[in-house]
């Protein structure tokens, strides 16, 4: 290859080994981060043979809030360069906005956990009228659990709001959702790679968690210990345990739907049995996904191999 791939990344661990994929491919690559970058929009070819956009929605955690919008811009002038970009513009909007993601969900007839969208604190109660509480007030631009505040009554979200510490995110956008009791003590996580089913896992949680990211998890359901690749050494445990699954047919068939229609090339779904009435709900959509430790330990195979298999295609 002439050109090198661009991996547009802001997180310091998440992707050691897709470089180390790339690197044992002999596959020249550069990293771009996108919390300090510049393009000239005026330019006719890019120095790249494709990007792929790692951006993450959490990187206003990690001083990276500015990567965000900017993404959304960068991705739109690659596009128009005619640059294979995977996880462009269309799957990266989807994966900012939550509310977009119920939109889509509801285009499809799927379902997904009742709410409501609000952009001021003030009307978060009023939200909340015709939910079943518990209720989780989730910011629209979240990640890896971030944002989301779980009220058990009427009188506890009205005493937050009335304190001025309901939070609605960086674009002021957030969802007043009913909380789902999981069945079975667990969600299910679908990874897709160009809009085709990869795999799928179960992720044993005791439902007061919100950070589900699969690299972190260290455990299978078994009891035996992962080994974390894409966490860093010291990385706290998240006590959470892991183990492979493959989810009916009809709910495969969904999840390729789901991401085929939100233009996301590599991505996760996240969805449950809601045990108060046994329905499956989809409630998390992400362009930014990460894949389970160890995967060959807990799905039977490497993905990362897949996914650069994957790259080099769009690439040609």
């Amino acid at each position: 290859m002439r050109k090198p791939f661009a991996i547009y990344h802001e997180h310091p661990d998440w992707f050691r080994p897709l470089f180390a994929e790339l690197t044992r491919r002999e596959i020249p690559y550069v990293q771009l981060d996108p919390r300090a970058h510049v393009y000239d929009p005026s330019e006719k070819q890019s120095p790249y043979a494709l990007v792929f956009n790692r951006m993450s929605p959490s990187a206003y955690l990690r001083g990276g809030v500015q990567g965000m919008f900017f993404t959304v811009a960068y991705m739109a002038h690659l596009e128009r360069l005619g640059v294979p970009v995977v996880n462009g513009v269309n799957g990266f909007s989807i994966e900012l906005s939550k509310a977009r993601q119920l939109t889509l969900l509801e285009s499809l007839g799927l379902g997904y956990p009742k709410a409501r969208v609000i952009n001021h604190a003030s009307k978060a109660v009023d939200a909340a009228d015709g939910l079943r509480f518990p209720v989780v007030v989730k910011a629209n631009i979240g990640g890896s659990g971030a944002g989301i505040v779980k009220y058990l009554g009427r009188e506890s979200l009205a005493e937050s709001v009335a304190a001025n510490q309901v939070d609605l995110g960086v674009d002021y956008t957030a969802l007043v959702q009913e909380f789902v009791p999981a069945r079975g003590g667990h969600i299910t996580r679908v990874e897709t790679l160009g809009g085709k089913f990869l795999y799928a896992i179960k992720v044993y949680t005791t439902g007061e968690s919100f950070n589900l990211c699969p690299a972190d998890i260290c455990q299978r359901a078994d009891g035996v210990e992962l080994v974390r690749a894409a966490c860093p050494i010291d990385a706290p445990k998240t006590g959470l345990k892991v183990e492979g699954y493959t989810p009916p047919p009809e709910v495969i068939a969904a999840c390729e739907k789901i991401m085929q229609v939100a233009g996301i090339d590599v991505g996760g779904i996240e969805y449950m049995t809601d045990d108060r009435d046994g329905r499956i709900v989809y409630y998390d959509i992400n362009a930014l996904s990460n894949f389970v430790a160890d995967a060959p330990n807990v799905v039977g195979f490497d993905p990362f191999a897949q996914l650069v298999d994957y790259l080099v295609k769009r690439a040609a």
